[in-house]
């Protein structure tokens, strides 16, 4: 053999090598949170639950195409399984961050397994119509929604910081390989059983769920202080999330990817019946193309963000539903169908699980949950809300005007908001800080509700420091009253232009001693920034007045 031939060959061989090599190595950080047994437990159940999950859906929108084959009723069946998480997902939030987590999941899965139970039952006794279908279409969404934000908020208690976009893109490889194959399994059991049996299997599929989370102890420690009241849990959840820009951001991107997702999914079912004229077995495979898509896609996420910024992977994956929404628009070929939704899945998990790492990465663990719960409402209420909007557009029109309005909105939308950069929030460090300025009063028995507190803090700055010192002052309000003050101010001495006083008002002292424990290290810097021009021989110094009590009658 001669040489050259040899050295060919080898340099051949050693490519090959290397290129298998790469792909291992990409596919490491993908699988690293799959070694921690709680993680790897869980996603088992997840995959499980899941496949019950999208065969239900599947079983769920051809029984509504047979009850009542019309595009604003199929699309109602989507809009009822989202719409109570986007009213209810806040609520969620706020219990799942004050009552204990496990119980909080098991009871929802114990709900949503009551109703698909029901659904499967009636359906198999031949009692469904329409209107029950909705009404437990309906039911298991609300245990969707109590379900979502303590899920999400849990994934960064089981892995660390470094692994938490793998582990968020396992579970949307899980929910995607269950939307390949639940689809194809639904299709099969839908031509030989019918729905009935789908809606009993699903029900089945809680128990492993439940059977994991049950076992899972949470170790993460407990706050030495009572936990908030409902309401001002809610409250307070609220709060911080109209003073986080960095969720702002978040939301704000998604929603141009939502439109334009929220028509495909909705419509698919209807393209098969009405414009394919094919049967149930078509629609499991096109739906399971979508989830194949995203799971091959998946595997490589968490290598692709290593040498591509957050910015660039939603710009591509927005883009990419687009294209599909206008494939599935005019497109009536089976095969080239397939691939237009081998695109969306790809597309999709790219987008969303990039939004879902940078949510959580923007939230600091005391409020992670509801600020969760705010970014699951604004997905799941812009896709219910635009799957019936794309329902009565297509009424007035057709199905293939609705969906090519919808990939327009979309376009539309992510033109106009790529310019909110998502890269410097995974950049700041949101683990919890000592406190700033820790109160020196313990309240006494009944003296934890009293207030409001007011604080004063009053600092000493040169003139020629004056205009910097009130700049870096603003972020120290924005970081007070997202915390949890209800005012905030910043007063100069009129007779001594040196001397400066901050104020911030708390609803009461154990409100205060919350937003002590709750300042995190990117607080922290900011507000050593703003102290930072303080020139006074002594660190500031800090007051605390709490209002007086009301004199008792007699």
């Amino acid at each position: 053999m001669p040489r050259e031939f040899e050295q060919a060959r080898s340099h051949k061989q050693s490519d090959c090598m290397n290129d298998e090599q790469q792909e291992i190595s990409a596919l490491k950080p993908a699988m690293a949170p799959l070694r921690r047994p709680v993680f790897r437990a869980l996603w088992l159940a997840l995959i499980i639950s899941g496949l019950g999950s999208w065969m239900h859906d599947v079983g769920a929108g051809w029984l509504m195409a047979t009850l009542a084959p019309e595009p604003v009723m199929v699309s109602m069946v989507q809009a009822a399984t989202l719409l109570p998480v986007f009213f209810l997902t806040l609520p969620a939030g706020a219990l799942a961050d004050i009552v204990n987590r496990r119980r909080f999941l098991i009871t929802a899965q114990l709900w949503m397994m009551a109703s698909a139970g029901t659904l499967g039952a009636l359906t198999l006794l031949g009692l469904t119509n329409e209107w029950i279908l909705l009404a437990l279409t309906l039911s298991m969404g609300c245990g969707t929604a109590m379900m979502m934000p303590a899920f999400s908020a849990l994934i960064p208690d089981l892995v660390p910081r470094a692994e938490l976009t793998a582990a968020v893109t396992l579970n949307s490889i899980a929910f995607n390989v269950t939307r390949a194959l639940g689809p194809a399994v639904a299709g099969t059991i839908l031509a030989v059983s019918g729905p009935g049996i789908v809606f009993v299997v699903n029900a089945i599929s809680f128990t492993a769920v439940i059977w994991v989370i049950s076992r899972w102890r949470d170790k993460q420690p407990a706050s030495s202080l009572p936990s908030e009241r409902f309401v001002g849990s809610m409250r307070t959840g609220l709060r911080y999330a109209r003073r986080a820009t960095e969720l702002h951001v978040v939301i704000s991107r998604g929603v141009a990817l939502f439109i334009a997702m929220s028509a495909p999914i909705a419509f698919l079912p209807l393209v098969v019946k009405t414009e394919l004229q094919t049967g149930p077995q078509t629609y499991g495979l096109l739906f399971g193309c979508i989830g194949a898509g995203a799971v091959a896609t998946g595997l490589v996420l968490p290598g692709l963000r290593l040498r591509y910024s957050a910015d660039k992977v939603i710009l591509l994956g927005s883009f990419g539903v687009v294209a599909a929404s206008v494939a599935l628009a005019l497109i009536r070929n089976v095969p080239l169908l397939c691939g237009a939704m081998l695109l969306l899945g790809a597309s999709w998990i790219s987008a969303q699980s990039t939004l879902q790492v940078t949510a959580q990465l923007a939230l600091p663990g005391w409020v992670r949950a509801r600020g969760l719960a705010i970014f699951i409402a604004s997905f799941t209420g812009v896709m219910a809300l635009g799957a019936v909007g794309w329902g009565k557009v297509a009424d007035l029109t057709s199905l293939s005007t609705a969906l090519l309005i919808s990939a327009g909105a979309g376009a539309l939308g992510t033109l106009l908001t790529a310019g909110m950069s998502l890269e410097k929030i995974s950049d700041r460090d949101l683990t919890p800080a000592e406190p700033i300025h820790e109160p020196r009063l313990t309240p006494g028995a009944g003296d934890a509700d009293r207030g409001p507190v007011l604080v004063n803090v009053h600092y000493e700055i040169e003139p020629g420091d004056a205009d910097d010192f009130v700049a870096a002052m603003q972020e120290v309000r924005r970081v007070r009253l997202r915390n949890g003050s209800s005012a905030w101010g910043l007063f100069q001495d009129w007779r001594d232009e040196r001397r400066f006083t901050e104020i911030f008002l708390d609803q009461s002292w154990l409100d205060h001693l919350r937003q002590s424990q709750r300042i995190t290290r990117e607080d922290r810097r900011l507000v050593d920034r703003a102290r930072s021009f303080h020139r006074g021989t002594r660190p500031p110094t800090v007051t605390h007045h709490v209002a007086p009590r009301r004199p008792q009658r007699r």
